[in-house]
């Protein structure tokens, strides 16, 4: 019997609802995490008000029961009221353990610790990234602590582009939803509010922009482009191994645009690498299933021109 393990996945016709199957694996993945395990007997998580956050804690209420899972907010004094109010709605609506710290007296402290050593630079992403950590060592001390596992929230399109922060929200022993593309996040809160018939993650997680909420008024876009744009250029390249001409032709993407995506998939190897594992629920999940060199700088046209040659050898 011959595998091949690269050879292109065959679309089949189905009445099953792809949303609800993922819904299912993604439960039965934390389910299985836990009781193999058996390490551990709550699920920690940080709660930001926003929709990773919202669709983890959902699934982990799910997957082990609302006495097993504890939800954590951090504000910071640029967080947004929804935050915290956000967070606290979900957290009722799921019947879960409850806790809200401010992580303000920890970026003081790092600011006034730093201070002769950012001296004379301009405020950035240094500094926002503080607040990152911060969270992340809280949650890690908390963790650490008492025993819970730290569920990591981040979704597969901010991994794939590494707009993520290392030892900040990339912290974790299982990251639930880094086989999962933003607008499947979005497709699974819906399902969930269909599925029990009420709001269990409330409507304002749902509609607002996403943000990492970092500086003052701060959005996904201002830095990325529409998830629905990115997205469709990440599932081709990542899932669907596509080249950069084939995607701008299917998509009718700004070819520019889709190369300095497929650029940033390729330079945040590095944030992958040391990311905790996932739950696979798509043909090409990071981690063992893929990768490509860290320290190799990427010739886009050499690795396109290769593609091509293999392709061919295997016709």
């Amino acid at each position: 019997l011959l595998w091949d393990t690269e050879a292109p996945t065959e679309a089949c016709t189905t009445d099953r609802d792809t949303v609800a199957d993922l819904h299912d694996a993604l439960v039965l993945g934390i389910r299985d995490y836990y009781e193999k395990t058996g390490i551990f007997d709550k699920a920690l998580m940080g709660l930001s008000g926003g929709i990773d956050s919202a669709v983890t804690c959902a699934l982990a209420v799910e997957a082990l029961g609302p006495e097993r899972v504890v939800g954590v907010t951090m504000p910071s004094e640029i967080s947004s009221d929804g935050s915290v109010t956000d967070s606290e709605q979900l957290a009722e609506n799921l019947g879960i353990e409850f806790k809200e710290i401010s992580i303000e007296p920890a970026v003081d402290a790092f600011d006034e610790m730093l201070a002769d050593e950012f001296a004379g630079t301009e405020p950035g992403v240094a500094e926002e990234n503080i607040q990152s950590r911060a969270r992340g060592v809280t949650l890690m001390a908390l963790s650490n602590k008492f025993g819970h596992l730290l569920l990591s929230t981040g979704n597969k399109s901010e991994m794939a582009i590494g707009y993520v922060t290392l030892y900040g929200d990339t912290n974790g022993g299982v990251a639930v939803l880094s086989d999962v593309l933003k607008t499947r996040v979005y497709r699974l809160a819906h399902h969930i509010n269909e599925r029990t018939g009420r709001s269990v993650i409330p409507q304002n997680t749902i509609d607002k922009p996403p943000s990492a909420e970092l500086k003052e008024g701060q959005k996904d876009t201002d830095t990325l482009p529409p998830y629905e744009t990115l997205d469709a250029i990440l599932k081709r390249y990542i899932e669907q191994k596509k080249e950069l001409g084939t995607i701008v032709n299917e998509t009718g993407i700004d070819e520019e645009l889709v190369r300095d995506v497929l650029r940033q998939v390729d330079q945040n190897e590095y944030k992958r690498r040391q990311a905790p594992p996932g739950l696979r629920v798509t043909e090409k999940a990071f981690g063992i299933g893929r990768r490509i060199p860290i320290v190799m700088e990427w010739d886009r046209e050499v690795g396109e021109a290769l593609a091509a040659e293999e392709a061919v050898s295997r016709s």
